[in-house]
């Protein structure tokens, strides 16, 4: 029986110990593992381990010894309680085997989670739980992080009071991180938040985010936008070790500068047009572009992004023979000079 995403999450939150088994399945591992272990968790409780009431299993191990998983499911504990035995790696050779299992499951058994990647409509295992009437399947898309999962995984850092834009922000942070380091992020806001009752605000969010490529992207942009020349060299001396091209510093470069004119034209001036951009910013960021929007006038920024385009037509001409790095270089140093004109 498949589930939809929303009965899935559900699911992995309150389990019910008389489904026989769980498929759970997805490209990214990462999410796959999460999931599983929330429903180990909310199933046998933090103890449940420790107590035995606990079997991993791989495909390897089935292979090896296809009993292995009867005989976990139909095991009893030393200790009262429920039980799970996790199943990773199965191959759709191993399906008959985890089906004499949930065929011969009985309430009291063990739950049966079986975890997998991505798998084709056509697998064997797949198959088995969504057509079976007991047995479910929950298929978890590469998707960002929804605000119901945030909510939960901010309940599990133990944050309970968040600002509105702080929620922003990290509804931004969701889009950009997986599940994994997205939890790692919370893990570090909450030991920084300890012992401090005020609301989560922006710049805590900013202050504890992981460091990227793109955050020195974006530090190249504002040096740009502000006119500060002489940081140029270094930033792109940065970049280019860590092995981002020249052509796509132009299109991040043209999409910062396209910001900029949109809110230096937009209707009631930069300030009320940042309100409508999508999607919006937060914190220090979103006021240090609409500074750098109400410093450059709409001519100027029509001739940012003609030197933009003018230099990427450059770059991707067949007679171009110039290093394209000194090229671009260039284009920003030109673009610093009009920051600077007034």
């Amino acid at each position: 029986m498949k589930l939809s995403p929303r009965e899935a999450d559900g699911f992995f939150r309150k389990p019910d110990p008389k489904v026989p088994g769980v498929l759970i399945y997805g490209e990214d591992t990462m999410k796959v593992a999460l999931k599983r272990q929330e429903m180990v968790l909310a199933l046998i409780g933090p103890e449940g381990e420790a107590e035995m009431r606990f079997t991993r299993l791989t495909g390897s191990d089935l292979k090896s010894d296809k009993a292995a998983l009867l005989d976990a499911v139909k095991a009893v504990g030393f200790f009262p309680g429920p039980r799970a035995v996790l199943v990773e790696e199965v191959s759709n050779d191993l399906a008959p085997v985890v089906k004499t299992a949930l065929d011969d499951w009985r309430e009291g058994d063990a739950t049966i989670i079986v975890t997998a990647g991505a798998l084709k409509n056509t697998s064997a295992v797949r198959k088995l739980f969504e057509s079976s009437k007991k047995a479910l399947a929950a298929a978890l898309y590469d998707n960002p992080l929804t605000r119901s999962e945030i909510e939960d995984e901010l309940k599990r850092a133990g944050i309970a009071e968040v600002g509105r834009d702080a929620m922003g922000a990290l509804e931004v942070l969701g889009r950009e991180l997986t599940p994994g380091d997205f939890r790692k992020t919370l893990e570090k806001v909450a030991l920084y938040k300890l012992g401090d009752t005020a609301p989560l605000s922006v710049e805590d969010v900013d202050l504890m985010a992981p460091a990227s490529v793109e955050a020195d992207m974006d530090d190249v942009f504002h040096v740009l936008a502000e006119g500060r020349t002489g940081e140029i060299a270094p930033i792109m001396q940065r970049l280019a070790a860590q092995g981002v091209t020249p052509v796509t510093l132009l299109i991040m470069g043209t999409r910062h500068f396209r910001t900029l004119y949109t809110l230096a034209s937009a209707q009631g001036g930069p300030a009320a047009g940042i309100g409508r951009l999508r999607p919006p910013l937060y914190g220090q960021r979103r006021d240090r572009i609409l500074r750098q929007a109400q410093g450059w006038s709409v001519d100027r920024l029509e001739q940012a992004l003609t030197l933009l385009m003018d230099t990427d037509l450059t770059l991707r001409s067949a007679g171009q023979k110039a290093p394209a790095l000194a090229l671009v270089e260039r284009a920003f140093v030109r673009l610093a000079h009009l920051a600077g004109r007034r």
